[in-house]
């Protein structure tokens, strides 16, 4: 039988692919076979500075060590847990000296439920880390030429100042390994025991790298104590009535997560989500939720919803009224703001009226300029600056979040705001601004990822006198004061505090344009720039052809020698 030539390549294809396919297994069975090494014990080491991700760094033998849970001046013990090329990650296993600025956490959870990292650490000295984090993103990342920086503004409260918590509800809880030796040991330690010693009912927060165990919590010290009254309350009646809590891996449970909202008004609100596995549960919800509001009247907004996705969040779901209202008020200045469930909104409520001010302050309004706001939410900024605006304009790709806008503008009796739902780099496009008009003022407050190249071209042409750049990730802020550099400078950076014992931060950026001969001179540097970076690239590569190409000739001199 004769083959075609076409067919002919396929079976060649076919050849080299399971050739290569078996030669990856072998590698893959030479690398498993290998004996790994264990990973070194480091002793007597310093911890010497704070690093990110609320992680400390150590320096052994010209390797950087990243470590949690310690503070500078720290003498310790460490276990390698994580080696890598030019880096390790460690936990510490003994503490030789304890360092003089360490102070005692105040939670009982610290190490454990992976929030409030820097507990352990005086509250002066977390501020002072995150203002040198800043620091180090806007001059390391963005490269671009800084004024002094504003002392970091640090948070008015610094204990129970969230206004939203979320708690999971599981099966299986989370054990440290102290609670393990107190378990009950049984006499036959079969799979099916261990399961039974390790299903157990808790309510609390999901535990890093175990994202199907919850780890419970007597006391939470983010937020006002009700909290922690209405949860544990929650977690002993479900218990006590024989509730099943959810499973996330078999995807069955009735009782599933929590999420608690207050306000500075003083309301409160609580949202259920269940998940109806028998009959006979919804019932059960029923009676769950008449017993919290009967036992806590402070809850002015009680709700619920039967989740039967794979995940927990709820702002595609219908959600229904049990108990109140279905929304609470803050109060800001004289402005009221309705927050619903899916309302998003800045969770240290008193710090994010500090953080507006500035965002304000940047922006100078003078009561005739047309404000863009973009990544509006509920609009709380929007209408925040919106008395002294002629106009603003909002931007946000949530639709919910945009129609709470609306209704806070109505509440407030506020009438030059107007408010747009979708993708930001598919609304504002020059033809949007074309429509809208020219802004004077952009306030800008992105997620963690920064902003969308498409979006900054379109500010960059639209060319606003001034840009208030609202950051919760200074390292995606720094990426884009670059982008924008060449025709915006940096005028002034304030740091803002919104999340204490935790390595977060805000950081606001005023940005004003340059004259048109600015304009020409950077985009003239930049060009010099690139084109030596360009010449010195080209420059390597020739010398690596070079180094190549002797390196044939000196073999070949040597074969022609041979042959001789």
């Amino acid at each position: 039988m004769q083959t075609s030539s076409a067919d002919g390549k396929i079976i060649l294809n076919i050849f080299h692919y399971f050739r290569k396919s078996i030669n990856f297994a072998s590698k893959i069975i030479k690398i498993m076979a290998r004996k790994r090494k264990p990973l070194p014990l480091l002793e007597n080491i310093t911890i010497e500075a704070v690093a990110a991700e609320g992680k400390c760094i150590a320096r052994v033998n010209d390797q950087v060590v990243f470590v949690p849970f310690c503070v500078p001046g720290d003498v310790v013990d460490l276990q390698v847990v994580k080696k890598k090329h030019k880096y390790c990650e460690a936990k510490v296993v003994r503490f030789i000296k304890k360092s003089d600025v360490r102070q005692e956490p105040m939670c009982e959870h610290f190490g454990i439920c992976g929030g409030c990292k820097w507990q352990n650490l005086p509250y002066e000295e977390q501020i002072k880390a995150k203002q040198k984090q800043i620091e180090d993103q806007l001059t390391r990342i963005g490269k671009v030429e800084l004024p002094e920086f504003r002392p970091i503004m640090g948070s008015v409260k610094t204990l129970e100042y969230r206004n939203k918590i979320e708690f999971g509800c599981s099966n299986k809880r989370w054990f440290t390994s102290d609670e393990l030796v107190q378990l009950p040991q049984k006499e036959d330690d079969t799979i099916s025991s261990l399961k039974e010693r390790h299903a157990q009912n808790a309510i609390g927060f999901h535990i890093t790298g175990a994202f199907d165990k919850i780890y419970p919590i007597k006391k939470c010290w983010l937020m006002d104590n009700l909290c922690n009254e209405i949860r544990n309350d929650v977690f002993e009646y479900a218990d006590s009535h024989n509730f099943t809590f959810y499973d996330l891996r078999e995807q069955h449970g009735l009782l599933r997560d929590m999420m608690i909202r207050n306000s500075n008004t003083g309301e409160w609100m609580l949202v259920f989500q269940f998940h109806y596995d028998e009959e006979g549960d919804e019932l059960k919800a029923q009676e769950l939720m008449q017993h919290v509001a009967d036992k806590f009247p402070q809850i002015t907004s009680l709700m619920y919803v039967d989740n039967q996705k794979g995940n927990d969040t709820f702002n595609d779901l219908e959600l229904s009224l049990f108990k109140g209202n279905d929304h609470i008020f803050e109060l800001m200045e004289d402005l009221r703001f309705k927050v619903g469930p899916k309302s998003f909104y800045q969770t240290n409520t008193e710090q994010a009226y500090h953080l507006y001010c500035v965002a304000r302050e940047f922006a100078n309004l003078s009561g005739n300029e047309l404000v863009y706001d973009l990544y509006t939410g509920t609009g709380t900024i929007a209408n925040f600056v919106a008395h002294k605006a002629k106009k603003v304009i909002g931007i946000e790709y949530v639709p919910e979040a945009i129609e709470d806008a609306k209704v806070n503008s109505q509440v407030n009796n506020i009438e030059n705001t107007l408010f747009y739902a979708g993708d930001m780099k598919d609304i504002l496009t020059n033809e949007f601004i074309a429509q809208h008009g020219r802004p004077d003022v952009i306030i800008t407050d992105p997620p963690r990822a920064g902003m969308h190249p498409d979006v900054i071209n379109v500010i960059l042409n639209a060319a606003p006198k001034r840009i208030v750049y609202v950051s919760c990730n200074p390292a995606t802020q720094a990426r884009d004061l670059q982008l924008m550099d060449d025709h915006y400078k940096v005028a002034a950076v304030q740091p803002v505090d919104m999340f204490p014992h935790t390595p977060h931060v805000e950081n606001v950026v005023l940005l004003e344009k340059r004259s048109d001969a600015e304009i020409k001179q950077k985009k003239k540097e930049r060009r010099e720039r690139e084109k030596a970076i360009a010449e010195a690239k080209a420059a390597k590569e020739a010398e690596k052809l070079a180094q190549e190409a002797a390196k044939a000739e000196d073999l070949t001199a040597e074969e022609l020698a041979a042959k001789k």
